[in-house]
């Protein structure tokens, strides 16, 4: 089905209904270890009394969600690998529940499996109700491994009674079924919800009261994502959606445009979740000549903190989720959302022009979800995929020896590929296996993304591109 096909939201439409938006009450209430720059975050002073909230599950939901995906990570002491950094992460949600953030969202395979663990420790430390628990169905991995029928219940059982052990509680407040979409689209779906009987189970368990409210995140396959909403049967509590100002008419890979995906939530009053607002940190690190245009605009202001109040000014949304591995990232999107200013008509148009222009300039769709990870050959694939992109943004980008520039961008590149990814988890180490493919939610052919890059970076080294 095309996203042309569909139902689209005006701007006029939008502005119609994100009036309501500033309507919300205010009161206190990825994991790894590369830096996002937040591009001038401001120093300010960070209100303790300004959240917005919003109140669509009749929870009172802060508008800023935390998304335990990227918790910091540190070495292991025993040399093998990276754990997380506890003490930065219970600091990181001190601060967050202090400045009004409560709600929390994990899942079994964030950080290598340790987030939940992680989470559970730094929000055990404060009263059960001064926060929301958000964590996931994700046997996609299972599904992948094999699993069907009875193995693939039972697995999936497991997993999610352990989710219970590793946050410290007896119930949880939001619950989805996760990365629906990918893979095999609706067979897979299928496979993984009703086949083995695990859809029944986790209903069953709302009806206890263990689940508080459900939903599911939606990743591809716009087939899912209707069959779902018409025809599934589940009286949806919610549903988490990727939604960000490029995403809204030029979503890239296998996902679907946010103007459709929010359309057909608002028209059943369905609330949203909004994942990836800043795509993965690269409309933090968007090109100079953008960056220009939106400090020229708001010089004080951050040019992430334009993607966040674009995703926050939606009526319907519930909270946004942001990874904040550091500090100055949780004050700065603070800031943004204590308390929201949405955004005017005028200024929703310059950001979708910013998206029309930032279209044109052909980065690869990698969010850095680390889903494809851990490489079985070693390589460090989000960060091949990121050095690229960023020396796109930044104008690094040497494409013949003609170029006025081609000497320093050449030189830029590859000392910044050296700098970026060690040698051997560089992408000349892909053996083309693919067995990352089926674990993108962007859709990113990735083997073939690491030979079009190792034979590029081949060029520039042999000096004959």
């Amino acid at each position: 089905m095309n996203n042309e096909d569909k139902k689209k939201i005006s701007r006029r439409d939008f502005f119609k209904i994100a009036g309501a938006a500033g309507a919300v009450t205010t009161g206190l209430a990825a994991c790894g270890n590369k830096r996002t720059d937040s591009s001038a975050a401001t120093n300010t002073e960070v209100p303790t009394d300004a959240m917005t909230y919003r109140t669509l599950t009749g929870d009172r939901v802060s508008l800023l969600g935390y998304g335990c995906m990227r918790w910091p990570m540190k070495d292991s002491p025993d040399g093998k690998g990276q754990v997380v950094d506890q003490e930065e992460v219970n600091r990181l949600v001190d601060y967050a529940l202090a400045h009004g953030v409560n709600y929390f969202d994990t899942a079994p395979p964030y950080c290598q499996g340790l987030s939940e663990e992680a989470t559970g420790i730094a929000l055990s430390r404060h009263p059960r109700n001064s926060y929301y628990i958000a964590t996931k169905m994700s046997n996609h991995r299972l599904y992948g491994a094999g699993l069907r029928g009875k193995e693939l219940y039972d697995a999936s059982v497991e997993m999610y009674r352990n989710s219970f052990k590793s946050l410290r509680t007896d119930y949880l407040d939001y619950y989805l079924f996760h990365i629906l979409g990918t893979g095999a689209g609706m067979e897979e779906m299928r496979g993984r919800l009703y086949d083995c009987g695990i859809a029944d189970f986790i209903l069953k368990e709302k009806e206890a009261g263990r689940i508080r409210k459900l939903g599911f995140s939606f990743h591809g396959d716009v087939k899912v994502f209707d069959y779902m909403l018409q025809e599934s049967g589940i009286p949806w509590d919610f549903v988490q959606i990727q939604l960000n100002y490029l995403d809204w008419r030029h979503a890239s890979g296998m996902n679907v445009n946010a103007e459709y995906l929010y359309g057909e939530l608002a028209k059943r009053n369905i609330p949203a979740v909004i994942m990836e607002p800043l795509l993965g940190g690269r409309l933090s690190k968007v090109h100079d000549h953008i960056v220009t245009k939106l400090k020229q605009r708001e010089p004080e202001h951050s040019v992430a903190s334009w993607a966040f109040r674009f995703s926050g000014s939606f009526p319907d949304v519930l909270t946004v989720l942001s990874g904040m591995t550091y500090m100055e990232h949780l004050q700065d999107n603070l800031r943004t959302y204590s308390p929201l200013q949405p955004l005017t008509d005028e200024e929703f148009r310059f950001l979708q022009e910013t998206a029309d222009l930032m279209a044109q300039y052909q980065t690869i769709p990698c969010n850095d979800c680390n889903y494809c990870m851990p490489c079985p050959y070693g390589l460090d694939i989000p960060g091949v995929l990121l050095h690229y992109n960023k020396c796109i943004n930044e104008g690094h980008m040497p494409k013949s020896r003609q170029d006025d520039n081609y000497r320093e961008a050449r030189r830029a590149f590859l000392i910044g590929y050296d700098r970026s990814v060690p040698r051997l988890r560089q992408a000349s180490h892909c053996i083309g296996c693919a067995q990352c493919n089926p674990h993108c939610p962007q859709g990113i052919d990735i083997p073939k993304e690491m030979q079009r890059i190792d034979h590029f970076v081949e060029q520039l080294k042999q000096n004959n591109l």
